[in-house]
């Protein structure tokens, strides 16, 4: 157990006085359920369906967020309240993670995104979690001149309790401005008791909705956003999440996020070749898949099995004050916040009945800030490795199937970062049991080793995952073998005309400076070199142009890694080198495909080629979820405005 931060001060080129902070898991008192306590391998892990389209049109949907409960936690104890995704005409598709979209290369997809965050007399539900309201957010409560601001308070104020924004992203998505899910075009929910005077939308939902009307012929209603998917990517796993302005880290937590699959096209596989099938729309029960999205997430419970989310700084670092208006941290803002539960498709220590065959799974760190290091074992305990039979073969990554398939002991994801791998069970006997641990931190993962450079997950509970069970073959497995699998063509990015110097800052308070973090900031770097970090409603510094190749730089003067995410493109990892020079290395062989995510390391420089393509709004974040909502994220403009 932990309640207190250990902060040191470090300087950075400029003197700019930074506090550098390595976190921890969740503490297991402050009402919370001990994790220990909960049975592992009690259920079955759920495999997402598919959503069910409107009507007879298969690339038509209407989905909506809305409350409901779920059972995560095992058989015997209480249902969660959650958040989550799904059908209105369908309403028992409602579940988190949500039903799996699936798409076909080239063939567009138009999806009417509801804000349903009503109970069943039309009132708005406050938020499950605490909400805090002096951070630069949404800020409904400031009207449209106040809206999507940083609100000035006299006293400490407690959660804000009012009607919830919602704006889905569609997360490695290419389709332009108006279908981003930008922070700042969200929308409440149609309720009838929204209070007078509140902001309904964003600052830019106005514009995005009279563009996207004049593309496409559909508008948007009250409560909702209608975008328009036109699938050029590369067949791919994508996923999609709330993306509001101030409040990502909480709507995601509560649940809404699920799996959006890309299909077809000169970048994918025949059938056959890879493990399947894939779940499909109206699969009788009983169907036994063997390509299955999965979602690994952390969450604290309390015993009644509601979520835990902290209430206070005081749970990040032991800091009780002052707030406002005595210093400048914020109340309630937790620089990271580690769940102390292990969840893999909405369910706690899940098991997978497997065939001695071969598996596609599709894994996706849906963490708030937890980095993975997924490993298969015999033992979780004693962490014995799994016999040289088994083996992770990743296919593919965030932007398509790699080069080659690359063989691997284990699976490092950043949050938001996918992988695309066949695990192999066709030498083991039925009855075998085999575990997936995590053998990432419990904080901040900086790089490095487990039981070298940092302490592994605790082996009792956010070290284990789920677990795999062999149970005899029902069907012959026509799958081709990994290390025989050629893969499709893959085309690198050509030569970059423009290189951009980026800087990735922590801040401490600048009235207590022995607190801890105040912000997270992105920025740039002057003629020399030293960091000038930017917030969210500073200038525009990064304007590429349409079809544009750009070196973009992240140099990192923090302790965290932190995993940058930029909207709208793919890119390709060039190298990475310490930011006092010497020797650049390459990425490994996982990370040569395209991606949309990139751990940039401490004290590195991180180089990622980029092509850009549509004009338009976008942003640019670290996925730590905690660190975008206050402030680590960036819009940029492609082409003019």
């Amino acid at each position: 157990m932990i309640s207190r931060r250990r902060v040191l001060q470090a300087g950075v080129a400029g003197g700019t006085s930074l506090v550098l902070f390595s976190g921890k898991a969740a503490p297991r008192d402050a009402g919370q359920l001990d994790p220990a306590e909960i049975e592992k391998y009690a259920a079955d892990l759920p495999i997402p369906e598919v959503m069910p389209p409107d009507g007879a049109d298969p690339d038509t949907y209407t989905i909506a967020a809305r409350q409901f409960r779920q059972q995560i936690l095992p058989p015997g104890r209480p249902a969660t309240t959650v958040w989550g995704y799904g059908s209105p005409a369908h309403p028992e598709t409602f579940r988190t993670p949500s039903c799996t979209v699936e798409a076909t290369w080239n063939r567009p997809v138009q999806v009417r995104w509801v804000n349903q965050l009503v109970d069943g007399k039309g009132r708005f539900l406050p938020h499950l979690l605490p909400v805090d309201p002096t951070l630069h957010w949404a800020n409904p409560p400031g009207g449209v001149a106040g809206r999507d601001a940083h609100p000035r308070f006299t006293a400490t104020p407690g959660p804000y309790r009012g009607p919830v924004p919602t704006v889905t992203h569609l997360h490695g998505g290419t389709n332009g401005e108006t279908s981003d899910g930008y922070a700042e075009a969200w929308y409440l929910p149609d309720a009838h008791d929204i209070p007078r005077g509140y902001a309904r939308i964003g600052s830019f939902y106005e514009e995005f909705a009279k563009k996207s009307e004049q593309a496409h012929g559909v508008p948007w209603g009250p409560g909702d956003a209608v975008y328009h998917y036109d699938n050029p990517g590369r067949a791919t796993t994508l996923w999609f999440h709330d993306h509001s302005l101030g409040l990502t880290r909480l709507n995601v937590y509560a649940g809404l996020a699920g799996f959006y699959l890309l299909r077809g096209g000169p970048c994918d596989l025949e059938d056959g070749v890879l493990p399947g099938p894939a779940p499909r729309l109206g699969d009788p029960p009983g169907t036994r898949h063997c390509e299955i999205p999965i979602v690994v997430q952390d969450r604290s419970f309390r015993p009644d099995g509601s979520l835990f989310y902290p209430s206070s700084r005081a749970d990040f670092d032991g800091f009780k004050g002052p707030y406002v208006p005595g210093s400048d941290i914020a109340p309630i803002w937790n620089p990271e916040y580690y769940g102390n539960a292990m969840i893999v498709n909405g369910r706690t220590w899940p098991v997978l009945r497997v065939e001695p065959r071969r598996y596609r799974f599709r894994f996706l760190n849906g963490c708030n800030a937890r980095s993975l290091i997924l490993k298969t074992v015999t033992d979780p305990a004693a962490h014995r490795p799994a016999p040289a039979a088994f083996a992770w073969w990743q296919l593919g990554s965030e932007g398509g199937f790699l080069p080659a398939p690359v063989r691997r002991a284990d699976l490092l994801l950043a949050p938001a970062e996918r992988a695309d791998v066949i695990a192999d069970f066709t030498s083991f006997p039925v009855g075998t049991e085999l575990y997936l641990i995590n053998e990432g931190p419990d904080g901040v993962y900086s790089g490095g080793t487990p039981g070298k450079d940092f302490t592994a997950a605790d082996a009792r509970t956010t070290g284990q995952v789920m677990k795999f069970v062999v149970e005899p073959l029902t069907a012959p497995d026509p799958s081709t073998p990994p290390e025989q699998l050629t893969l499709p063509h893959f085309e690198p990015l050509g030569a970059a005309h423009l290189t951009r110097r980026l800087s990735l800052n922590e801040l401490p308070s600048a009235r207590l400076p022995h607190v801890g973090a105040r912000q997270v900031l992105l920025g740039t770097l002057d003629a020399q070199g030293k960091p000038k970090p930017r917030g969210w409603h500073d200038p525009i510094t990064e304007n590429p142009a349409p079809g544009a190749t750009e070196i973009w730089e992240f140099h990192n003067f923090t302790t965290d890694a932190h995993p940058i995410h930029i909207h709208e493109i793919q890119f390709q990892v060039v190298d990475r080198q310490p930011l006092s020079g010497g020797a650049r290395r390459l990425p490994p062989m996982w990370e040569r495909g395209y991606k949309d995510t990139v751990f940039a390391y401490p004290h590195e420089i991180t180089r990622v080629k980029v092509r850009f393509g549509k004009a338009g709004r976008f942003m640019w974040h670290c996925h730590m979820l905690e660190h975008e909502d206050n402030e680590m994220m960036r819009p940029f403009l492609v082409g003019s405005a």
